[in-house]
């Protein structure tokens, strides 16, 4: 059986639905509801607490009206300039 990895904080990921959530002028109920997730796991994606699945993410994007590739690009700039 493989060792588990640890988890490794997904801060850009987070700043990146947050961002997306601001800017689309709701709040994370209303992004939990249009997903179908609970809120304690938006909760836990914007501040990196999380580690979603790709299904979860899938859903977000839907609900934030982006695709997964533009969610992705924009969580992988905000990661890097937290470097």
């Amino acid at each position: 059986m493989p060792d588990e990895l640890p988890h490794e904080p997904q801060t850009g990921l987070g700043k990146a639905v947050r961002a997306l959530r601001e800017e689309a002028r709701i709040d994370q109920a209303t992004l939990a509801e249009r997903a179908n997730l609970p809120i304690d796991l938006i909760a836990e994606i914007e501040s990196g607490q999380s580690d979603p699945t790709w299904g979860d993410m899938r859903r977000v994007a839907a609900a934030l009206s982006v695709s997964l590739e533009a969610l992705s690009e924009l969580a992988e700039e905000l990661e890097a300039e937290s470097d």
